[in-house]
């Protein structure tokens, strides 16, 4: 049942005023010395013409009711009020002074009578002693009795003389001392209360610190006490009413997780309030917490397949975003692998996910991050989720004897794939480059889903051994982080990671050496690179350059300083070489080619026609489906060995396949490959999708719909669509060419024409 309250009047710089006219004027007075903010939105709510030292002098809106309250309560109420506690501290002080003044006069008193007295006891004693001793020296002479009289007399009169002349110096001295000092003190005090305004709100948060914290811990534990409550003691929080409170208050990210799995609506505005404010670290803290124990929660791929939907982590501040990146992205491969349609793939892909858990473990076990320890057992529990998950699917297609689907449709084919295959002549031409003594910077350009990434993963294999790739995906952690910190640590990570997998380890690099001058470290880091690569090469592959312009043309990072690292790069180490890998050419980002000089683009398109065949027929060892001629001549066809159009519709035919009974399953026929095209056209749809809706305008869309419709493989003249689609322009057919979407074709009988290059392409924009 929803709550009938409403937080967001509770946890707010905004709050309503008390309608009692003295306990509103109160209020007034507590805004003014703890929520300056709240002071602030109350005179915007009479007058937005109030500021916060508001003179009757400003043009005011004077038929305004809350406004006079307000002058009255300003002017009239605030000052009685605060004259009533000055009386009060006035009297208390009076009351002080006058027990002061009587202990003092006391004391003068009292001084003066002891020490007359003791001035007598003391000099009469001394007397008597000196009398005894000169009565025995000159006993005989004067005569004892004598003696002792003129002894006795001088000592009376000299103890009388120096007690009171000791007890007038005492009072007379200690008079004059308090008359001075409550002098300066006066003066003092006068100094000290200009001081003691000027300072309040630097001193009195230290102050009043140790007796909040008591408070808050009563808080935290009524709230155990009564958990059924619907609005939590979190709101009486000190963190909520004094805005210049500047020390941590311990304890408050607890109180605010425990709030929010009591009462998630009042916790979650809580959060929100706290994080614009000096206790924001609880915020974080607590987000972070809860962040925790939901990856906790998960207990199935399934579910932990909706995780990166649901972690906001560019909010989040400090070393928690990395390691719930790494929560974020591995939640993004099972979901990738969920999507796969056969067993077999769903195990290749949890597989490859499985193993980066593995290695993210083991750099959670070696961080010094803080937040490790607390995330390393979630990691260790999601592996083993994972690899009871992959035991399951093997027991599945063991148990139900379908036919083994290795294609891949949506992620990249890695190097333990052994579906990839082809490539040979993409390889043969970047290893000429590389070995260029020019050394130009490359680009491998194609359009999307022709496979680049998966050429570069598998790029080891087509190139020789001294040329080590390092493949770094900029569409992950470098082009996302927050700070040139980040963006380098992660490349270099993605570099670290690449090599190990050519055998090739290359020195650490942590975030903490680069904190302070992150590029000068970055390059003392690839000299170190440099030495471990002797005299082999390395080739740096950032896959999907564009999304690092992207971040530079948001702002995120400078232009100047990352392209004039890649550059630098490219001219001053000859160790290495940069291949940039992206669906645009370097002319469509003006600001690549300035730096990148004489790049050298090497265009991925269509498989070649054996490697598509063995793609089709053998694309793993022991593949159980056998076709007709017919139907590989005719998947050929309409796919015209696109890489991915090839994986998708052969996947189809797969699952259709498995459909059929036992005895008919084996083989593949023409039938059987035009019915798998509707469901291709339906599981593919976010690839035609993205073409409809990133790649081309809205005259190239009528454009394609116009020659879709003519039919397959028809020759539609270049006038006779300018005549059926006004606005279109040279500049339309050139970016369909661009994008490999059509084709120029010569036509003897109607003069040069225009046709699809793919068939099932077509399909979709005739449906």
């Amino acid at each position: 049942m929803k709550s009938a309250i409403d937080y967001s009047k509770i946890y707010t710089h905004a709050p309503e005023q008390h309608p009692n006219l003295i306990l509103g004027s109160l209020q007034l007075l507590f805004w003014l010395f703890f929520r300056p903010k709240a002071w602030k939105n109350h005179l915007k709510r009479i007058d937005s013409a109030l500021d916060y030292d508001f003179t009757v002098r400003q043009s005011l809106q004077w038929d305004n009711d809350k406004l006079w309250k307000l002058l009255l309560q300003a002017y009239v109420i605030i000052p009685i009020i605060t004259l009533l506690i000055g009386l009060l501290l006035g009297w208390s002080l009076i009351d002080v002074t006058v027990g002061v003044a009587v202990g003092v006069a006391v004391g003068v008193a009292v001084g003066v009578t002891v020490g007359v007295a003791f001035g007598v006891a003391f000099v009469v004693a001394v007397g008597v002693a000196v009398g005894v001793a000169v009565g025995v020296t000159v006993g005989v002479a004067v005569g004892v009795a004598e003696g002792v009289a003129f002894v006795v007399a001088v000592g009376v009169a000299f103890g009388v003389a120096f007690g009171v002349a000791f007890g007038v110096a005492f009072g007379v001295a200690f008079g004059v001392a308090f008359g001075v000092a409550f002098g300066v003190a006066f003066g003092v005090a006068e100094g000290v209360a200009v001081g003691v305004g000027a300072t309040i709100n630097l001193w009195r948060p230290v102050l009043i610190y140790p007796f909040l914290t008591l408070f808050h811990t009563l808080l935290y534990r009524l709230d155990q006490r009564f958990p059924d409550n619907e609005l939590t003691f979190l709101h009486w929080h000190a963190s909520l009413w004094d805005e210049y409170q500047f020390i941590p208050f311990i304890g408050l990210d607890k109180h605010l997780v425990q709030v929010m799995e009591r009462n998630p609506d009042e916790g979650q505005v809580a959060i929100e309030y706290l994080n614009n404010s000096h206790q924001r670290w609880a915020a974080q803290a607590a987000q972070i917490e809860l962040d925790a124990r939901m990856l906790e929660s998960f207990k199935s791929v399934e579910s932990i397949r909706e995780v990166y939907d649901e972690l906001v982590i560019e909010e989040l501040e400090g070393k928690a975003s990395p390691v719930l990146r790494i929560f974020s992205r591995i939640s993004e491969d099972i979901d990738a692998a969920l999507n796969q349609r056969s067993n077999y793939n769903q195990r290749l892909a949890f597989t490859a996910t499985a193993d980066r858990l593995n290695a993210n473990l083991q750099d959670l076990t070696r961080s010094s991050n803080k937040y490790a320890p607390r995330f390393r057992p979630i990691a260790k529990s999601w592996y083993e989720i994972i690899t009871n998950h992959i035991e399951k699917l093997a027991k599945e297609v063991e148990l139900h004897q379908e036919i083994d689907s290795p294609y891949i449709l949506a992620i990249p084919l890695t190097q333990e794939q052994e579906i990839f295959s082809g490539r040979d002549d993409i390889g043969t031409r970047i290893e000429q480059l590389i070995l260029d003594r020019r050394r130009p910077p490359l680009l491998l350009y194609g359009q999307r889903r022709m496979g680049k990434t998966s050429l570069l993963y598998n790029l080891g294999k087509l190139l020789p051994s001294s040329i080590i790739p390092m493949f770094v995906d900029l569409q992950g952690a470098p082009s996302s982080a927050n700070n040139y910190t980040g963006f380098l640590y992660n490349l270099a990570r993605g570099m670290i990671i690449s090599a190990k997998k050519e055998a090739v380890t290359l020195p650490p690099l942590t975030r903490e050496t680069l904190k302070d001058d992150p590029f000068t470290c970055f390059d003392e880091w690839l000299d170190r690179v440099e030495e471990v690569l002797e005299q082999n090469t390395a080739l740096l592959m950032l896959d999907e350059f564009e999304v690092l312009d992207s971040a530079i043309t948001k702002g995120r990072f400078d232009e100047q300083d990352v392209l004039g690292m890649l550059r630098h790069l490219i001219q001053h180490r000859p160790r290495f070489k940069l291949m940039l890998a992206g669906s645009h050419t370097i002319e469509e980002y003006q600001r690549w080619a300035s730096y990148l000089i004489n790049v050298q683009v090497v265009h991925i398109s269509y498989l070649e026609e054996k490697s598509a065949r063995k793609l089709i027929e053998h694309p793993i060892e022991d593949f159980m489906l056998r076709y007709d001629t017919d139907a590989v001549e005719r998947v050929l066809e309409i796919t015209r060995c696109h890489p991915f159009l090839v994986q998708l519709l052969c996947s189809e035919i797969v699952a259709y396949k498995n459909e059929q009974d036992p005895s008919v399953r084996r083989l593949a026929t023409l039938d059987d490959v035009e019915a798998a095209v509707t469901e291709a056209l339906n599981s593919g749809s976010f690839f035609f999708a993205d073409i409809q809706k990133n790649q081309v305008n809205a005259i190239g869309l009528d454009i394609l719909r116009f020659m879709a419709a003519r039919g397959e493989g028809a020759i539609v003249n270049k006038n006779t669509i300018l005549q059926e689609i006004p606005g279109a322009s040279e500049s339309d057919f050139q970016k369909l060419l661009q994008r490999e979407l059509i084709e120029k074709v010569k036509n003897e009988e109607e003069g040069d024409g225009y046709r699809f290059q793919v068939e099932l392409i077509r399909l979709w924009f005739a449906r």
